[in-house]
């Protein structure tokens, strides 16, 4: 068996989860190569990791004849251009959520990824790849819950990271939270209901930071949409989670229905004491899905060692996008949004 060179762009929180993954964790790749703006980013990986690559220049990092693959773990503003210039390489494309924080950017990706059959583009949406959702999936399509018409999806930023992710936002990293946060929900849905979405209302504010309204950003926001079939999904994304990381699904079905994560438990241990009985909480996504991440890099490099393609496409990166940028405009304009000649019109 071969094995494949991997170099990564971006060493942030996730990038150096992907890097660990991917020098100790995944059989048959190799992790030659690391590029950061921060040299010092770089230095802290080739050094003690043995990685005989650094870069603190992505276009130099491409020109790497050794290279057959990149992990794009950069700011979301950068994903579009990052995966065209390494798919017009030649290269392998991994590239986490979300596709491009322009619904533009996203369609011609989609276009530079249809041109490149031969190679193998994955976006990170790394849910897909948890257990828990998983097995929820397979019992939807075993008809657990017969016909799902409706899903009800939580994600809950700790507030400890509150400065953070005004910082991120301030220059224009995220797009906004539905575009970075609810971007995942969105997908999700459109896995679970096997439908596309019609119109979609959101709202949202500034509620504990005004700061965020400032950037015409919110640091809660909800949205409520319309899918194809008369389905329905609604969803909160929040930068202010007081315990915590919280991630919870519910879909409900005609005959019944299912939950994820109502109670974020950091394990099954409970501490019980005078003042009652405590059940710790996940603290962070890296945690919750620490599992998910190490099998969705195993499923990329295992398709390119067998000529094959994941589950997770381009186009579900482009629709995804595409609800959350409706859902961003809805917010913006304070009306309700038509997604469907909203995907037309673009």
């Amino acid at each position: 068996m071969r094995y494949v060179n991997v170099g990564i762009v971006g060493l942030g929180r996730l990038g150096k989860q992907h890097a660990e993954n991917l020098v100790h964790r995944i059989p048959f790749c190799n992790l030659i190569a690391v590029c950061s703006i921060s040299e010092q980013e770089v230095n802290e990986f080739i050094k003690p990791w043995n990685v005989p690559y650094g870069y603190t220049n992505y276009d130099d990092m491409l020109a790497n004849e050794e290279l057959d693959a990149v992990f794009i773990a950069s700011p979301s503003s950068y994903h579009g251009e990052q995966i065209i210039k390494a798919l017009e390489k030649g290269l392998h494309v991994f590239c986490e959520k979300p596709l491009s924080l322009y619904l533009s950017e996203a369609e011609r990706v989609q276009q530079i990824v249809q041109r490149h059959p031969d190679q193998v583009f994955m976006l990170g949406f790394m849910r897909r790849y948890d257990h828990s959702y998983q097995t929820a999936k397979k019992k939807i399509e075993q008809g657990a819950i017969g016909d799902p018409i409706f899903i009800r999806c939580h994600g809950l930023d700790p507030a400890s990271q509150m400065d953070n992710f005004l910082s991120f936002a301030k220059r224009n990293y995220s797009g906004g939270i539905f575009l970075d946060m609810a971007v995942h929900d969105f997908d999700l849905a459109r896995w679970f209901l096997n439908a596309e979405p019609k119109e979609t209302w959101a709202i949202g504010g500034g509620y504990a930071r005004p700061e965020f309204e400032e950037l015409n950003d919110a640091e809660t926001g909800a949205a409520m949409v319309k899918f194809e079939q008369n389905k329905m999904g609604m969803f909160v994304a929040s930068r202010n989670c007081a315990h915590g990381y919280h991630i919870e699904t519910e879909i409900i079905g005609t005959k019944g229905s299912l939950r994820i994560g109502t109670i974020p438990e950091k394990n099954q241990v409970a501490i019980m004491q005078e003042s009652g009985v405590i059940h710790e909480c996940v603290t962070g996504f890296l945690e919750r899905f620490e599992h998910a991440y190490l099998t969705e890099a195993e499923e990329f490099i295992n398709c390119i060692l067998m000529n094959q393609h994941p589950e997770v496409t381009v186009g579900d990166g482009v629709e995804a996008t595409r609800l959350g940028y409706a859902c961003k405009e809805s917010f913006e304009l304070e009306r309700l949004i038509s997604v469907t000649s909203y995907r037309q019109s673009c």
